[in-house]
């Protein structure tokens, strides 16, 4: 019978033997490029206005749920309301070893390259943004092209020949889009005028309501905005007057399926799922990642109940588009993109 002191020593080598495994294990997950296998995916989610808009934060947040449902990543999510929050919250996520953290906006992008040299090992992904580092990544997306699909579809369904612009800040993709979007309208109507409104903010819906109204009585008809939440105050205009408008960011149209023409969506749950398998595989590199129509991520989704009210010829013209897009040899928007270097970030 082995003695006591011969069976601790047993025991404590065997307990050894089997830490010692596991930290071999460990390791083995951690090496080889940072990649988290092992170990579950850590994702955090920065919105600027609520996932309720049914636009850019409710896709967003969509989009958080796919890397949990696909990748089984824990998430968590945030709204931020001040641009110092935005550099608090990077740095919250990065002391707690979070593994990927999504700032959803342009405006993030100075507070991300602020934080990221803190925490190399959390990498940070901004959408619409442009600005990287080691462990910063930008979602370049080509909303133009989509926009530029909707404005054509909007010139040659136009009875006054007048159409509004609302957004809530002018931040450049915004921009970028609205260009685009009246560059694709006048060249099926070189007719066409432009109504441009800014609101200042992405959540009053009462303030993109009126805005809406405002337009409405200088005679537009159309209405393309790229609002948030303040976006379903436009939709409600467009409703009592009987006008039409434009969803973005999200597939809106069963939002107000009887005034919305179509959609331009951005699908971020295949970009994010893009970005958090190269974290978990350790391949992630800060890059800008330009995704549009050729990577079917960007695209304009029209509303089937009124697909009666856009002129056939007009429908053919942007689906010939949108193949020359997808093929890459759509030139026409080549002057319409949004500068390198981001300016001072505004509050969303």
């Amino acid at each position: 019978m082995m003695s006591a002191r011969k069976l601790i020593s047993a025991l404590t080598l065997a307990a050894t033997m089997v830490a010692a495994a596991a930290c071999g294990d460990k390791s083995a997950g951690e090496t080889a490029g940072d990649s988290t296998a092992g170990r579950t995916l850590r994702v955090a989610l920065l919105t600027p206005g609520p996932i309720s808009d049914k636009s850019w934060n409710g896709v967003a947040y969509e989009g958080l749920l796919a890397l949990r449902d696909s990748l089984g990543a824990q998430i968590s999510h945030i709204q931020t309301k001040t641009p110092a929050e935005f550099e608090e919250n990077f740095r919250q996520y990065g002391a707690q070893g979070y593994d990927l953290v999504i700032g959803n906006g342009f405006e993030y992008q100075e507070a991300a390259i602020r934080v990221a040299p803190t925490y190399p090992n959390t990498k940070y992904a901004i959408t619409s943004g442009r600005a990287t580092a080691t462990n910063v990544a930008g979602f370049a997306f080509a909303f133009e092209e989509a926009s530029y699909q909707a404005g054509m579809i909007a010139g040659a369904t136009t009875k006054t020949n007048r159409i509004g612009l609302i957004a809530g800040q002018e931040l450049p993709p915004v921009k970028a889009s609205f260009d685009a979007f009246v560059a694709g309208a006048r060249r099926m109507n070189p007719k066409v005028e432009v109504i441009t409104s800014y609101l200042g903010n992405w959540e009053d819906v009462g303030a993109g309501k009126e805005q809406a109204l405002a337009q409405i009585a200088r005679g537009v008809d159309i209405i393309f905005q790229n609002a948030d939440a303040a976006g379903l105050g436009v939709f409600q205009a467009a409703k009592e007057k009987k006008i039409y408008a434009f969803g973005t960011n999200a597939n809106q149209n069963s939002v107000a399926p009887d005034v919305i023409l179509g959609s331009v969506v951005i699908d971020l749950a295949k970009a994010f799922l893009q970005v958090g398998r190269e974290v978990q595989g350790g391949t992630f590199t800060g890059r800008v990642i330009a995704l549009g129509v050729r990577e079917n991520i960007v695209r304009l989704e029209l509303n089937a109940a009124l697909a009666d009210r856009i002129p056939a010829a007009a429908r053919a013209a942007s689906d010939s588009v949108g193949a020359e897009m997808h093929a890459g040899t759509f030139t026409a928007l080549r002057t319409i993109t949004e500068p390198a270097a981001p300016p001072p970030p505004a509050a969303r």
